[in-house]
């Protein structure tokens, strides 16, 4: 399997160039002989999980002092529960690190208003080991084959709950799209979702994570178990458009939608991300942000990456930190007409 890679490079303030020069032992003093914990938002096996794991492989060689990078899964909320952890009870010292899935980001902001429990602009992000597609897909005994039979006959979906991306994905391509989507919330995870398929308790499922189903179940991509009903995200990528999977612009009509779908996609631009606590001392940002950089490029990470299945095309923190930061500067307007699209 091919293994594509994307990188977007970030220069750090000059600042803080001179600050990490003037104080080199300063990663050393205070990594050495610790722990890093990474907490997922998500169960183990899952795309989270994975992507989080293949990290903490390799993290800790680019820090100095080598510390040891734990992972530990904190499922729940679709993520969120793992964010309330990480920016309310965590120290900001830069030994937490949370990854969670980007509804968990982006929800706060779609949800019904006064309903955040957690300000996703305030964390300070360290990057994504991936921009991406999700799909929808059913299982190949389902007779909901193409899209056009996912627009014109009802079709089961599983999906986690509010702010995953099996829940708010399916629910915008039901409601932008035309999909006849019967979305059944309550899994826990994408490994659940699959067994629901595998055991015709569902149909499919619409949000999964391209990267993380070729990680989850190449056997069945390979095997042709799975019809691929439509790519969603702001580009096609090539390698589902040469399998003949339609992009799910070609479903949605009307200028107003399709800047609403944009919006809501924009957490393609950050389908792993990795975040620490608002007030996490710069220095130490600078720290992870470039021993993070420096993973990406890792030959030992890249094998890793490519022996596991692992799409890894990764953005830096700066420019996830824009990224989010922009979607929470959106106009009222469409946030508001964001929030119905993705409304059961």
């Amino acid at each position: 399997m091919m293994l594509h890679i994307r990188w977007c490079r970030a220069f750090a303030s000059a600042a803080l160039f001179v600050a990490m020069l003037a104080n080199p032992g300063r990663a050393a003093d205070v990594y050495a002989g610790k722990a890093v914990d990474i907490i997922v938002g998500g169960a183990a096996g899952g795309g989270i999980d994975l992507y989080a794991r293949l990290v903490s492989r390799r993290l800790g060689a680019h820090i100095a002092g080598n510390p040891n990078i734990l992972v530990k899964n904190m499922p729940g909320a679709g993520g969120t529960r793992s964010m309330q952890y990480v920016g309310a009870v965590a120290p900001a010292d830069g030994m937490t690190i949370g990854a969670t899935a980007p509804g968990a980001i982006v929800g706060p902001l779609l949800g019904e208003p006064g309903d955040a429990t957690v300000d996703a602009s305030k964390f300070i992000y360290i990057g994504t080991t991936n921009v991406g597609v999700s799909i929808c897909t059913t299982m190949d005994k389902s007779p909901i084959k193409t899209f056009s039979d996912a627009q014109n006959r009802p079709s089961t979906m599983g999906a986690q709950g509010p702010g995953a991306p099996s829940f708010d994905v399916a629910l915008l391509v039901k409601n932008l799209a035309g999909a006849k989507f019967n979305i059944i919330p309550g899994y826990n995870g994408s490994t659940h979702i699959t067994l629901a398929m595998e055991r015709g308790e569902v149909d499919g499922v619409c949000g999964w994570n391209w990267s993380g189903a070729r990680a989850q179940k190449a056997d069945w991509i390979r095997d042709k178990r799975l019809n691929l009903l439509a790519q969603i995200g702001i580009d096609e990528i090539p390698e589902l458009t040469e399998m003949g999977v339609p992009s799910i612009w070609g479903f949605i009509e009307g200028e107003d939608n399709r800047k609403v779908a944009a919006f809501v996609l924009t957490q393609k631009g950050f389908e792993r991300p990795l975040f620490i606590r608002d007030g996490t001392p710069a220095v130490r940002v600078q720290i992870l942000r470039s021993a993070f950089d420096a993973t990406m490029t890792d030959p030992n990470f890249l094998a890793d990456a490519e022996k596991a299945g692992l799409e890894v095309s990764p953005s830096p923190g700066v420019r996830v930190q824009e990224l989010v930061q922009g979607f929470y500067a959106t106009p009222k307007d469409i946030v508001e007409k964001a929030r119905l699209a993705i409304k059961p």
